[in-house]
């Protein structure tokens, strides 16, 4: 992985509330032993993947979809914490739809 086109960025916020206080986003890379670390554990997650069989990758792939709602569900209801789960699933469901639509414009 070459860090210098996988840099992250990031937004550093005043803690004073001001919005003119923004800075501008920074580039961010790990340090280069974390780096090291990040890259060996993807090649490993990579080998692991080829080594899966069909079967299993679809289960992997549900189980990834299910998290991935969990954690949208638990975003909308830290972003909502009024609303009813109903609310909340209304909420996700909207997005999913969203999601599909910017899909198929692409």
């Amino acid at each position: 992985m070459d860090s210098s086109k996988d840099s992250v960025y990031i937004q550093l916020m005043a803690t004073d509330g001001e919005s003119d206080s923004l800075h501008a986003p920074v580039p961010y890379s790990p340090p280069p032993e974390t780096q090291r670390l990040i890259d060996e554990l993807y090649r490993e997650e990579i080998i692991e993947a080829r080594q899966m069989p069909p079967e299993e990758k679809i289960l992997a792939g549900q189980r990834l979809f299910e998290a991935a709602c969990r954690m949208t569900l638990a975003g909308i209801r830290n972003q909502f914490p009024e609303a009813s789960e109903e609310r909340c699933l209304e909420i996700f469901r909207q997005r999913l739809e969203l999601q599909r639509r910017l899909e198929e414009r692409e």
